[in-house]
């Protein structure tokens, strides 16, 4: 069972969470309480394959493949090399800090991992990894208007991040936008058809906002 807001403090976060809206990139956006208590947006596999150093190149390239695989166990072989595109991290402090956020999180040792996070966002704020992980905490202690400021950075550095785009659609939901809900997971299945769930949701969503084709 998810976290729901009081009246009153849902309606103030919708309208933070519409103004932030505005401001995102096409209008796009960005995980722990026991697992059986929140759905959880699209992270990084455990184990992820080796890559080679052209990010760039290797991106475009594995989005198509992505687009293109014929089925669930292809995309996902994808999918895990463009995780370990973006966890790529930019030197051994960040990595060293990354890893002990996740072990933190784990934890739930959410103090903790924040401020760690916190750390590696300054020392690296190019390391678009970084600000989605702290958006990912920042959700899970209910403070959606700073995890929607994390996801901002997210987006303005890789459009394309369907874990962020996926996470924006559950904000969404749990402050009771259905329609930008249904706009964020359509984003993220143009990035990645393959996405566990997501196609459900569209499916609910576009009946619950659009109503049934006659």
């Amino acid at each position: 069972m998810g976290f729901r807001f009081p009246r009153v403090r849902r309606t103030g976060v919708a309208i933070l969470a519409a103004a932030m809206l505005a401001a995102l990139p096409g209008s796009s956006f960005a995980q722990v309480v026991p697992p059986d208590a929140r759905k959880r947006p699209p992270e990084a596999p455990s184990k992820l394959p080796k890559v080679g150093a052209d990010r760039t190149k290797g991106l475009d390239f594995l989005f198509g493949a992505l687009k293109a695989a014929p089925d669930a166990a292809s995309a996902r072989h994808v999918e895990a090399r463009i995780w370990a595109m973006w966890m790529q991290t930019p030197s051994d402090t960040a990595a060293l800090l990354m890893t002990r956020a996740k072990t933190a999180m784990e934890a739930q040792k959410m103090d903790v991992a924040l401020k760690l996070l916190d750390s590696l966002v300054r020392l690296r704020p190019d390391y678009t990894e970084a600000w989605n992980r702290r958006a990912t905490l920042y959700y899970l202690k209910d403070d959606y208007v700073r995890s929607m400021q994390d996801i901002q950075q997210v987006l303005a550095r890789e459009p394309r991040h369907f874990g962020a785009l996926a996470g924006l659609g559950m904000i969404m939901q749990e402050v009771g936008d259905d329609k930008r809900a249904l706009d964020a997971f359509r984003k993220a299945l143009a990035v990645n058809p393959h996405l566990e769930k997501v196609p459900d949701l569209v499916k609910s969503l576009t009946e619950k906002v659009e109503g049934r084709e006659i």
